[in-house]
């Protein structure tokens, strides 16, 4: 849609108060803009919406529905405005992203999914205490503030019922997104708060689960979906404890009188979590399953110490194993201990070779340290390259970067799982990746003790194969890409089929750097696709299996 029309007013104020600086968003309702407030001083989210029709009046209603508010999870409504032509309703301001687009980055783990949960149950205890039912509860009405731990903000009210009655409603409507829509209102009964907690249950099933359960490419199988309900979480996470997925099945339960209120549902979803914690805690060895856990990132720690130790002979001869044990133990027993002891165990053999290639692996691990030290289990999956490249399988790497958490983090375990496919081609002479050519015999770096010198002789190197620089950035966003096209189902899987072998194909000569060997490279992708189509295959099947069962 096109700009507010109050941003052409000659003193450059919308209502003499309110300079509006960037948009933030717009619909079929308005439009969102980051504004400053002239008068206070503070910066708003000013929602303009044209006032003929039911737009200007669900914006008020909004206002009034949200004024009535005082939860730190609800946004605040500072002043609601107009003119002849449009209202102005003046929101705080918080950066962030909404809750989709959190799910869709794959930014959230188990912990921060029930706690943004929770405490949109409290908003909606909140709400409901004064007689505001939602109605319209989903991911993309749902802010979650930038910052350290989580923090949420429930959105637009402009569907809310505030009280008893409902002007906006028309007799037979069932406002809201039918994906989150409650069964018993596709039934015709009036939505309560029952209906809300339902949309939040399922908001975090899909996010515990790991897809929607009801979206369908028809309205009518939609509905069908709904009225069976979701099948119950424990059958595809296993690993939840009990008391948390048995809270998340009563959300959304299909008879409303099931459901707990938002209140009580808050509080079972905490302690659930917290019993996990506090069991974690009261063990004083490691759990059986904690070490089924961690035993990937314990292996690829040994096979990057024992690597490291082959590839760079420093150590006394034959002590690459028991350095690869002990490294693995220590990830076995402290995930962070492990993952820092391995890296720094490579630093005395790149030593031998080059002081100055000691300073930049020096910088470069200890910028890995921090970039996966809240994801300290995976920070080694880029191991996974090397591994790969001996069977041809280098594509792979995306399928095993894709295993990071947030999507920065995927696409640098990715890529580094390519590059240092072809690091480890050239150190043995090996023909490089994707193009199969030979390495050059050597780079200048033995002995320098300049850690630009040793920098500057690795990128020439690197661009010298810009191939493999190309590879490396399409399977590092087909990284981060990977849990979207999951959630979109077969159909996503289709396009990464499709799409990534006649990139990574045509890529590199379209931009200039040389030809791939395609057999291994479309084998490799083929295989990815397989292996992450399957999953989803199966899990629209043991969905249409439950629906199945509860319908007989």
């Amino acid at each position: 849609m096109g700009q507010p029309a109050a941003l052409a007013y000659s003193d450059g104020l919308i209502l003499g108060r309110y300079r509006a600086l960037r948009p933030l968003g717009s619909g079929g309702h308005g439009s969102v803009w980051l504004a400053r407030d002239e008068r206070s001083g503070r910066d708003v989210a000013l929602k303009v919406v044209p006032r003929e029709g039911k737009a200007g009046t669900r914006a008020e209603r909004e206002a009034l529905a949200v004024a009535r508010l005082r939860s730190r999870y609800c946004a605040r409504v500072y002043a609601v405005e107009r003119d002849d032509r449009h209202v102005y309703v003046a929101y705080e301001y918080l950066p962030g992203k909404t809750l989709r687009e959190a799910i869709r980055a794959g930014d959230l783990n188990d912990a921060a999914s029930v706690e943004a949960a929770a405490q949109l149950l409290d908003a909606l205890a909140h709400a409901h205490h004064r007689g505001i039912v939602h109605r319209d509860v989903k991911p993309a009405n749902i802010l979650l503030v930038e910052g350290p731990d989580i923090s949420l903000r429930l959105l637009d009210f402009g569907l809310a019922q505030l009280g008893d009655a409902d002007a906006l409603t028309a007799t037979g409507d069932v406002p809201g997104t039918l994906a989150y829509i409650a069964p018993e209102r596709l039934s015709g009964e009036q939505a309560t708060g029952a209906a809300d907690v339902w949309a939040a249950g399922v908001i975090l099933w899909e996010m515990l689960a790991g897809y929607q359960p009801f979206w369908s490419g028809s309205p009518v199988e939609t509905a069908r979906l709904i009225a069976a309900g979701p099948p119950p979480l424990a059958k595809l996470r296993p690993d939840l404890p009990r008391r948390l997925a048995a809270a998340v099945d009563r959300a959304v339960a299909v008879d409303p009188r099931r459901r707990p209120s938002p209140k009580r549902l808050a509080a079972e979803l905490r302690a659930g979590l917290e019993e996990r914690i506090e069991r974690r805690r009261r063990s004083h060895s490691v759990s059986r399953r904690a070490l089924v856990e961690r035993a990937p990132h314990a292996g690829l720690a040994a096979a990057f110490t024992a690597g490291v130790a082959m590839l760079f002979p420093f150590y006394p001869s034959g002590s690459a194993l028991p350095l690869a044990a002990a490294a693995a133990v220590a990830c076995l027993a402290v995930p962070r201990a492990g993952f820092a002891l391995a890296l720094a165990l490579a630093l005395l053999p790149l030593g031998d070779v080059s002081l100055g290639l000691a300073a930049v692996y020096a910088f470069a691990a200890l910028g890995w340290l921090a970039l996966s030290w809240n994801d300290t289990r995976r920070g080694f999956l880029f191991v996974a390259g090397p591994l790969l490249a001996l069977t041809g399988l280098l594509p792979l790497a995306a399928l095993a970067g894709a295993r990071a958490t947030g999507a920065f983090r995927r696409a640098a375990q990715a890529g580094a799982a390519v590059l240092v496919a072809a690091l480890v081609a050239g150190v043995r002479g090996a023909p490089l990746p994707f193009t199969g050519e030979q390495p050059p015999l050597g780079l200048g770096i033995a002995g320098s003790d300049s850690p630009v010198a040793v920098a500057g002789a690795l990128w020439r190197a690197l661009a010298a194969q810009p191939a493999i620089g190309v590879e490396a950035a399409l399977l590092a966003a087909t990284a981060a890409a990977l849990p979207l096209l999951r959630r979109s189902g077969l159909g996503g899987i289709a396009v990464l089929a499709c799409a990534l072998p006649v990139a990574m194909l045509l890529g590199p000569p379209l931009l200039g750097a040389g030809g791939v060997e395609s057999p291994a490279l479309l084998g490799g992708v083929a295989v990815l696709a397989a292996a992450v189509g399957a999953p989803a295959l199966l899990a629209r099947l043991r969905c249409r299996a439950g629906q199945a069962s509860r319908l007989q």
